[in-house]
C-alpha cells in the first residue's frame, strides 16, 4: 500500500484514495471473481462491499476487545448495543426507536427468511420492486413463496399485486438496490396505506440507509408504519464496510412477531449468542463513527460525480445521473443498442474488468458498477466500460447528442 502524503491526508483524512491490497484475504470480490465471471484476476466492480478500511474508531474498539483475550459466549440484549442503535436513529435519522423492539440476527437475509416464514405460507405472494437485489428472488423461492415483481413507480400495478388474495408480504428495499432510489415521505405513506388496506405485512430492507446523498433524506419505515405486521431489517455492515463481522439487527413492530422470531433464533437455530465482534463494531460505529461516515459519503459522491462526468463526455446519449443513495452506479446502456453478452465478453476478455450485468437483477441492458473504491480504481472501471461500449456500438449510433 502506498503511504499517503500529508497533503493527501488533509484532502482525504481517512485515506479513501489510498489503495488497499485485498488479494489473499479470502475476499469474495477480489479472490473469487472467477466464480461468477469464469476468469481469474479481473479488476472487480462487483459485490457490494467497499475497498476501504473501516472507521479507525471501529478498528480501535475491535483491537481493544481482542486484547481482552477471552472470547466466550455473549449477549446482544444489553444496554451498550441497544442504546447505540437508539442513539444512531435519533441522531442520524431523527427517529425514535423503542429498544424493546430491536432483535439481533446473524444477517439481513437471515431475518428476511425468518420473517417470511412467520408472516406467509408456502405458495403465498411476496411483492418487491423490480429490478431487485439478486438475493431477494433466491430467498423468496428457497422459502417456497412466489415473488411478484412490480416496476418502480407503477402504483396501479403495486396495488393490484397487494390486493391479490394470496399476497402476504411487501418486501421493500429502502433505499432501493440496485437503482439507488430514495423513497419520499409521500411514497412511503402511500405504500403503508396500501398495505394496511390489503392486510399485507411489510419487511423493509434498509441496509443502505446511511449512504443517502444530499439533498435526499432516508425515512425509516418505523416513521411510516401503520397497524399490522412490519419490520425493518438492517445493519452497519454496508455503511461501515464490516460485513465480515457477521451481524445485523431488526426492528420488529409487534410483540408477538418479535417473540416468535426470537424463539426461532434461539431455540430452533441455536443462535442466541451473537458474534461479539459484530456487537463491538456496531457500538463503535454508531457511537463514534459519524465523522468518518460523513467523509465517506463525500468521497463516494465524488466518485459518482466523476463517473457522471466521464459518461456525459463520452456517451452523452445515456444522460446518466448519480444515484440518490449508495455507491452502486446503475447505468442504463439500452440507448447504445449493444448486446449484453457481447459487452460482457469485451469487459472480461479485453478490458479485464468484472462489472455486474443488469440481467442479474432482472434488468437486461443495464450494468451495475461498484464505485466503493479509491477514485483511481473507479476511473479505471468507467474508462473500461466506455471503451468496451464504444467498440460495440451499432452503426449509426456514434457518440454524440441525438
Amino acid at each position: 500500500m502506498t503511504s499517503p502524503t500529508p497533503q493527501d491526508r488533509t484532502l482525504d483524512p481517512y485515506g479513501f484514495g489510498t489503495p488497499v491490497d485485498r488479494h489473499g484475504t479470502w475476499c469474495t470480490q477480489w479472490d473469487y471473481v472467477e466464480d461468477r465471471f469464469g476468469v481469474p484476476d479481473l479488476l472487480p466492480f462487483t459485490i457490494s462491499d467497499m475497498d476501504f478500511e473501516t472507521a479507525p474508531q471501529v478498528m480501535a474498539a475491535l483491537r481493544g476487545r481482542l486484547d481482552h483475550g477471552v472470547l466466550g459466549y455473549s449477549r446482544w440484549r444489553q444496554e451498550d448495543f441497544l442504546s447505540a442503535i437508539v442513539h444512531w436513529y435519533t441522531t442520524r435519522h431523527s427517529t425514535t426507536v423503542d429498544p424493546e423492539s430491536v432483535a439481533y440476527a446473524p444477517s439481513v437475509v437471515y431475518q428476511l427468511s425468518q420473517l417470511l416464514r412467520l408472516w406467509s405460507a408456502p405458495g403465498d405472494g411476496v411483492v418487491a420492486h423490480a429490478p431487485m437485489y439478486d438475493a431477494f428472488p433466491k430467498t423468496v423461492a428457497a422459502n417456497g413463496r412466489r415473488l411478484l415483481g412490480c416496476p418502480l413507480d407503477d402504483w396501479d400495478e403495486l396495488e393490484r399485486l397487494l390486493a391479490l388474495p394470496d399476497t402476504a408480504v411487501l418486501l421493500l428495499c429502502s433505499p432501493h438496490n440496485p437503482t439507488g432510489r430514495v423513497w419520499s415521505a409521500g411514497d412511503l405513506d402511500r405504500m403503508a396505506a396500501l398495505c394496511e388496506r390489503h392486510g399485507v405485512a411489510v419487511i423493509s430492507d434498509e441496509i443502505h440507509s446511511d449512504l443517502v446523498h444530499a439533498p435526499y433524506v432516508h425515512r425509516p419505515w418505523v416513521r411510516h408504519a401503520r397497524e399490522g405486521r412490519w419490520a425493518v431489517i438492517t445493519s452497519a455492515s454496508k455503511s461501515f464496510n464490516i460485513p465480515a463481522l457477521t451481524g445485523s439487527y431488526g426492528i420488529i413492530g409487534d410483540d408477538a412477531s418479535r417473540e416468535a422470531y426470537l424463539r426461532q433464533l434461539k431455540e430452533a437455530d441455536g443462535l442466541s449468542s451473537p458474534a461479539v465482534l459484530s456487537l463491538v463494531g456496531h457500538i463503535a460505529a454508531y457511537r463514534q463513527g459519524a465523522d468518518w461516515l460523513d467523509a465517506l459519503r463525500d468521497y463516494l459522491a465524488g466518485n459518482l460525480a466523476m463517473i457522471a462526468g466521464r459518461l456525459r463526455a463520452e456517451l452523452p446519449q445515456l444522460d446518466w445521473e448519480p444515484p440518490q443513495a449508495g455507491y452502486l452506479a446503475w447505468i442504463d446502456l439500452r440507448p447504445l443498442g449493444i448486446d449484453d453478452d457481447a459487452l460482457q465478453r469485451e469487459l472480461v476478455d479485453v478490458e479485464r474488468v468484472a462489472i455486474m450485468p443488469g440481467a442479474a437483477y432482472g434488468a437486461p441492458g443495464y450494468v451495475r458498477l461498484n464505485a466503493g473504491c479509491p477514485r483511481s480504481k473507479a476511473e479505471a472501471g468507467v474508462d473500461a466500460l466506455v471503451r468496451a461500449t464504444r467498440r460495440l456500438m451499432a452503426p449509426g449510433r456514434a457518440p454524440g447528442p441525438h
